[in-house]
């Protein structure tokens, strides 16, 4: 009986629709040996995670969300929950598609990216656990992203957003800073800050350099924190992570890693949090990485050899031989080997 496989599509996702190329993707899924059908997202709120939710409760082997950010974020967030995951595929259709680029996938060709999963290429991605909700690349907060919600999708990320008004759109006084108490596994940043942004990969914005040196897979978050609402700063700022990430090494930054951290707003009012884009609840929120929690098709040959977490997926590879040899769930991931 050959594997199954469930493609949820958002059909309105990409400039062109992904409803186009639902057959085609559908026929490569069924190229690279999987049984294949397909949902098509409806208005309904939540529709992409109650629909992998219920393919993961009913066995499937493989996830395919086809759609932007908030699509995949969603699939997530139907999955992430269970013990028994099903390996996830991503089929990029928004405007900005962080996630794809992170894995290098193809972000303008459906099929193409369709392919990437006969190639036969996974990783075993971190997931991001935000009290209860889950994300797969970026946390964030501070008067700067709240400034991104109701703005244009075209600009809706967050240095996009930045660089947006940079050039003159009129909310420039909307950025100040607010104070926060920052907790993580080396110890605690007390103090003002205009924004603060969790990554889970290199790929931020459409950019690769805010995160230079994320490691897919790595357990860890990769932690910014941006001191200052100056308007020059913040421009210099930018322009230091264009030239080649150089930004890290600002005195007005705070970069570290870190596998758990916790952020409260000190002055008693609430701070709105921002996951993968989209509104995601309000401060005090305690952040987990979920440990190379999902396996991601992904085009790994392409991906730059500083993103891979080699020393984990090493220690993965020895977890399953020693497993096999044991024959005992020795991980508690439910599988033996």
């Amino acid at each position: 009986m050959r594997p199954r496989a469930r493609l949820i599509y958002n059909p309105n996702s990409g400039s062109e629709g992904m409803r186009k190329y639902a057959g085609d993707v559908l026929h490569e899924l069924e190229l690279a040996g999987y049984e294949a059908s397909a949902f098509q997202t409806t208005p309904e709120p939540l529709s992409a995670q109650h629909e992998a939710a219920r393919a993961c409760q009913d066995g499937f082997e493989l996830i395919v969300a086809a759609g932007g950010d908030g699509t995949i974020n969603e699939v997530v967030n139907g999955i992430a929950p269970f013990p028994h995951r099903p390996k996830m595929g991503i089929i990029p259709g928004g405007t900005t598609n962080d996630y794809a680029r992170a894995l290098q996938i193809p972000r303008d060709d459906p099929v193409a990216a369709a392919k990437m999963i006969g190639k036969g290429q996974t990783l075993m991605m971190d997931i991001g656990k935000a009290n209860d909700k889950y994300f797969m690349n970026i946390a964030a907060g501070g008067s700067m992203t709240e400034l991104t919600y109701g703005v244009p999708s075209e600009v809706k990320s967050i240095f996009g957003y930045l660089a947006y008004f940079i050039k003159g759109a009129e909310l420039l006084p909307g950025i100040h800073t607010v104070p926060l108490r920052v907790e993580y596994d080396d110890g605690v940043y007390e103090g003002n800050a205009s924004m603060f942004l969790i990554g889970l990969t290199n790929s931020v914005g459409g950019f690769e350099q805010v995160v230079p040196d994320a490691e897919l897979g790595d357990g860890n978050f990769t932690v910014i924190i941006v001191k200052t609402a100056n308007v020059v700063d913040m421009a210099r700022l930018i322009a230091l992570a264009f030239n080649g990430g150089k930004h890290v090494d600002d005195p007005n930054i705070v970069y570290l890693k870190t596998n758990k951290i916790k952020v409260t707003r000190t002055d008693g009012k609430k701070l709105k949090i921002n996951l993968d884009g989209e509104y995601g609840g309000d401060t005090p929120v305690e952040f987990t990485n979920l440990t190379q929690h999902i396996e991601m098709y992904a085009n790994v040959d392409a991906i730059p050899a500083k993103n891979l977490a080699k020393e984990l997926e090493t220690q993965d590879e020895v977890m399953k031989e020693v497993e096999a040899v044991s024959k005992k769930d020795i991980d508690g991931d439910g599988k033996i080997g």
